[in-house]
């Protein structure tokens, strides 16, 4: 009997302002492929650091896809690709090689330790709302009820 998958839908965000910055995000999105499909991409954004500003600019993206990972199991999937690509918590806001945030996973509102799914404060960020307008403008915020298009 063959088992059945569910695929769920998910917004992960994505950011780079240290090192080679298009080659980090092109490294993270090929590791994506051993646990979901890409099904849309947003155009890259160059666009100021938010928080602490006397950094690099990034580069940020946003990617639509589908998995049959759970939002924890997602964020741990995440999480090592930021590790592998050399990524360091040290500073709050600080310069990072690869930053990946989950946005939304279908329309689940998640309050835990660890994750906080819509992503918290995502529609005061522009770096969030321009890259998700081009790959999913009709979705519907699960907190604000507005749509990605109102929220900009």
């Amino acid at each position: 009997m063959e088992k059945i998958v569910k695929e769920h839908k998910a917004v992960v965000a994505i950011g780079s302002n240290s090192g080679n910055r298009k080659e980090n995000i092109r490294t993270a999105l090929k590791s994506f492929a051993s646990f979901c499909h890409i099904d849309k991409y947003s155009k890259a954004y160059k666009t100021k650091p938010y928080g602490n500003k006397n950094q690099p600019d990034f580069i940020n993206m946003a990617v639509l896809i589908e998995t049959s990972l759970s939002p924890t199991e997602l964020l741990d999937k995440l999480l090592e690709i930021e590790t592998h690509l050399g990524r360091e918590r040290t500073i709050h806001w600080g310069e990072r090689t690869i930053d990946l945030d989950i946005i939304f996973y279908d329309n689940l509102v998640i309050q835990t330790e660890n994750l906080t799914i819509p992503h918290p404060d995502m529609q005061n960020r522009d770096f969030v709302l321009k890259p998700l307008m081009d790959i999913c403008p009709d979705w519907e915020h699960p907190v604000l009820k507005k749509k990605a298009r109102k929220l900009t």
